[in-house]
């Protein structure tokens, strides 16, 4: 077994025109100061990080991550989400995602893309050139508006949309293998990998290609109804980032999981600050502890009724407190008794030549 590492914190929620959240040394020093440990970065952030620069220098992610080092933080991962969602998106989609691209693009679909698959794969050599393991991200979704099978579908058209992601994705997914990366997708609503048997699909598609991995963040699995326990089980060897967030679900007779295009605070399921939430979080912990996970425990903080200074204050201890040590030792070693042959013999009721038949 190893140890989850942490606390550590995403840095988006919190970024804003105003100290200390202005800079990446006023927000690493602010993030210090309430106990964490470690930082993930979003690339599309000017004030976090030159995302060309660092693809291009060696020299430039050595000083970012001795600046971010100065405040006692190492850089977690990098993350490319609103990136990766600009390399797979649906034309009615456009107008709305526009806005995580530069002004420039705006209206230029196909121009967005190329810039966005060109971020991306940037990213995987900043993270190498930072040494880091894995890069969060999300696929984008062709499919996201037949996620209900109604109108009936064509035969083939899933099929045909997963084939069309991978082929965006594969040439993004080798460059991450050249640079020894993952691309640890985050399985959420509104991207083509939101659960299992989508992420099922997709690999299917790219060939189980081995950069092809998961960012798990329990939070979108409440608001789907989906065991996130069972989850690990099933997909702790893809699992190589992990977003500590929570959530709850409580239905009535109004609204469930669709939301019936409800504001957050009105929604059956809702984000929640860490600890506020319906998430088992120390069952999480034991899981991920025991199939060997010794990634991050990053805090993505998003609640619809707590401040994030509240949340970001009380989310490091609250990690901290769920980070699992790792026995070295059975619980009963104290009481083990001899080994030998005969003992071992005697404890079967056989005789002892019968050790070797």
């Amino acid at each position: 077994m190893k140890e989850i590492r942490g606390p550590a914190i995403f840095l988006a929620q919190f970024l804003g025109d105003e100290a200390p959240f202005d800079t990446l040394d006023n927000i690493a020093e602010w993030v210090a100061s309430l106990g964490y440990k470690g930082i993930q970065i979003p690339s599309n952030e000017t004030r976090c990080i030159d995302l060309d620069l660092a693809a291009e220098s060696q020299d430039y992610c050595d000083e970012l991550a001795g600046r971010c080092a100065e405040h006692g933080l190492a850089i977690t991962e990098l993350s490319t989400h609103l990136q990766g969602q600009l390399v797979a998106v649906h034309p009615a989609y456009d107008d709305l995602f526009d806005a995580f691209a530069p002004s420039e693009l705006h209206g230029k679909p196909q121009a967005r893309q190329e810039w966005a698959v060109d971020q991306v794969k940037k990213a995987a050599i900043a993270s190498r050139r930072l040494g880091l393991k894995a890069c969060a991200s999300f696929s984008g979704a062709l499919m996201w508006h037949l996620v209900y099978p109604w109108p009936q579908r064509p035969a083939g058209l899933v099929s045909e949309g997963f084939q069309e992601l991978a082929r965006r994705w594969r040439p993004i997914l080798d460059v991450y293998e050249e640079n020894g990366v993952d691309v640890a997708y985050e399985i959420h609503p509104g991207e083509d990998l939101h659960d299992g048997a989508s992420f099922e699909a997709f690999l299917d598609a790219v060939d189980d290609h081995p950069r092809a991995n998961i960012l798990f963040d329990p939070s979108h699995f409440v608001l789907q109804q989906l065991d996130y326990l069972a989850f690990i089980d099933r997909y702790h060897e893809r699992i190589k980032a992990f977003h500590v967030k929570d959530a709850e679900f409580r239905p009535d007779g109004r609204t469930g999981v669709y939301g019936g295009y409800q504001g957050w605070q009105d929604r059956a399921g809702r984000f929640r600050s860490l600890g506020d939430g319906q998430v088992d979080f120390r069952q999480i912990f034991s899981k991920l502890t025991q199939v060997g996970f010794d990634g991050w425990a990053v805090l993505e903080w998003e609640c619809c009724l707590k401040h994030p200074e509240q949340g970001a204050a009380e989310g490091a201890p609250f990690i901290a407190d769920h980070i699992i040590r790792p026995t070295e030792y059975a619980f009963d070693d104290f009481a083990g008794g001899s080994a030998d042959p005969d003992t071992i013999a005697r404890a079967l009721g056989i005789a002892p030549t019968d050790t070797d038949t």
